[in-house]
């Protein structure tokens, strides 16, 4: 924002010191007409006056203004992360439950040769050290078995601590691979965690996160899940999304901003290139006449994806300069210098 206004500060200067277009379509056009002009509406705000031919020279463009409906939202920070420790605990668990599969294929053979010795020992033919011995081998796979199968348990657990139930099951689930995308950079893992005292609304509630904090080119992201843990320094809860995005990419901090409840209220949306600043304070011009251009106070507007929600300052169906704002207001000030020779 504050950007926004040092380079309108910039373009004012510049527009001052060389005469900027209008000055220039003015003096074009000398022959056939007067400088623009500065009046007053019925409300005593500044009017700036300007042909159709100089609004052209001048690269005005104008829009209308459309109702929209806005549903209030709140930001959230969080980061792009990175899957290889998914990847790596799914290596390990498949490592871990193989070597359960062969310990267990151990057990059963020595199963089924400690119950042959068995039964030659109760017929006389084998000795009693023998079916000792295979009951210790019996005992020594049984061992080893268990020991596997608490190993790829411990890998299970470990999922869910750290990731959570779903994406554990995205991880262990036999069949699809739901991780590829990930990994193909299709999508991004979003770990988002929530201000101190907000909730999460609905979650099929839409989600939109950028990394440079640009609410008009925040891309959709989807819920997956809680996180089970915290962020110690934000002390709010965590939340894992998916993002398309192709501006994401692991490592990255980014910005999501989520409906802050389920309330909606009605105004109209305007394009990012109509607000201009004077004095601290966003305005718009608004075409009053087919040659006549309004500046007007917006007090009360919010970012959105198509650029500004404004509530109550615009009606739907009126005229505002979209490219333009800045070029008038210099005219506007122009127009308010007294002529030396006054």
């Amino acid at each position: 924002m504050f950007a926004m206004r040092f380079r309108s500060l910039l373009l004012m200067a510049a527009l001052f010191a060389l005469g900027g277009p209008l000055t220039a379509a003015a003096d074009a056009g000398e022959e056939g007409g007067a400088e623009p002009a500065l009046a007053e509406d019925s409300g005593g705000r500044p009017v700036v006056s300007l042909d159709r031919r100089k609004q052209q020279l001048a690269g005005l463009e104008i829009v209308k203004v459309r109702p929209s409906p806005y549903r209030p939202e709140f930001t959230a920070y969080g980061r792009a992360v990175n899957v290889q420790p998914l990847l790596a605990l799914r290596s390990q668990y498949r490592v871990a439950l193989s070597e359960q599969k062969s310990a267990g294929a151990r057990l059963a053979q020595s199963g089924q040769s400690i119950r042959r010795t068995e039964e030659l020992y109760r017929h006389g033919v084998a000795a009693k050290r023998v079916m000792q011995e295979r009951q210790s081998f019996w005992q020594t796979d049984k061992a080893q078995f268990e020991a596997r199968r608490a190993q790829s348990d411990a890998v299970l657990e470990e999922a869910r601590v750290t990731w959570g139930s779903e994406l554990a099951d995205w991880v262990f689930q036999s069949g699809k691979d739901r991780l590829s995308d990930f990994v193909n950079g299709k999508e991004t893992l979003l770990l988002v965690t929530l201000p101190a005292g907000k909730a999460l609304p609905l979650p099929n509630a839409a989600a939109f996160a950028d990394p440079e904090g640009n609410r008009a080119n925040a891309e959709a992201a989807v819920y997956i899940s809680p996180a089970p843990q915290i962020d110690q320094a934000v002390q709010g809860t965590s939340y894992f999304f998916r993002t398309s995005g192709s501006r994401v990419r692991p490592g990255m901090t980014v910005s999501v901003w989520l409906p802050d409840g389920n309330a909606q209220e009605d105004g109209v949306t305007i394009p990012g290139s109509a607000l201009v600043w004077s004095m601290d304070q966003p305005f718009v011009y608004v075409r009053t006449g087919p040659e006549a251009f309004s500046r007007r106070l917006i007090g009360n507007y919010r970012p959105s994806s198509e650029g500004y929600f404004v509530r109550d300052a615009l009606k739907a169906g009126e005229d505002i300069v979209s490219v333009g704002s800045q070029m008038l207001l210099s005219q506007e000030f122009r127009a308010q210098i007294p002529d030396e020779d006054d």
